[in-house]
């Protein structure tokens, strides 16, 4: 029997703690349809409009097609600072807050 990834199959937003941002761009280097590196040197997540999302604690979809790219670079980070959760209740399914 194939145990289902957490959160596949349910809406899931990203974001990114900058406190913690280590500035290595890995992020970046696995889904840049949804990360960049701001002028800062810190990682930001793109809106859905390709805008850079600097509010802290903003957040943006997780376009299913690139979920395998997003959980890659929230295992990735130096810094454990990419949070993936669900947007129903909020509840991180991968990165350092993960249950």
């Amino acid at each position: 029997m194939q145990q289902q990834a957490p959160g596949a199959g349910e809406a899931l937003e990203v974001w990114i703690d900058q406190d913690l941002c280590t500035g290595d761009g890995i992020c970046a280097q696995y889904a840049p349809e949804v990360f960049e590196l701001d002028i800062d040197g810190l990682a930001y997540v793109r809106g859905p409009g390709e805008e850079l999302l600097q509010e802290v604690g903003a957040a943006t979809p997780v376009p299913l097609p690139l979920l395998a790219d997003v959980v890659d670079s929230a295992r990735e980070c130096p810094g454990d600072c990419i949070h993936v959760r669900r947007v129903s209740d909020r509840v991180e399914v991968y990165g350092p807050d993960a249950e």
